[in-house]
């Protein structure tokens, strides 16, 4: 039995397309994200089962990342990176979204620092103080 003679030609499954554009691993990592409402089609929770197209609008977290894609095509197997970047296009107000956060975390302070010491009997009542237990 073929196995596109189930769905119209023109249309993939979202988790095949995520996995086919290089945003997953696996196949399962990327039902995983879309179970867990990680993704949207349209604006709209989507299923793994969900058909895309191409000119379908996509929204896809990835831990800080956000991205906002447009589907150029679609592809059924997974290729090389360079045909995976030609599935999708990303939208410009998405692009510059991305680009800004990607500057903010990478201006933001690895660690925290007390200083010289930790806090003493003073600043750990300010702490309570402050954080209303006492």
């Amino acid at each position: 039995m073929d196995e596109n003679a189930s769905t119209p030609s023109g249309k993939v499954r979202l988790d095949k397309w995520l996995w086919a554009a290089r945003f997953f691993k696996t196949r399962a990592l990327a039902a995983e994200a879309i179970d867990g409402g990680k993704v949207d089609v349209h604006g709209e929770r989507a299923k793994r089962a969900k058909l895309v197209q191409a000119g379908d609008l996509i929204r896809l977290r990835q831990g800080p990342v956000e991205w906002n894609l447009r589907v150029k095509d679609v592809a059924e197997r997974r290729g090389s990176a360079e045909i995976a970047q030609g599935l999708y296009e990303e939208t410009a107000d998405g692009k510059r979204a991305r680009e800004a956060s990607q500057e903010q975390r990478r201006q933001a302070p690895l660690s925290f620092a007390y200083g010289d010491s930790k806090p003493g009997k003073r600043d750990r009542r300010a702490i309570r103080r402050l954080k209303g237990d006492g």
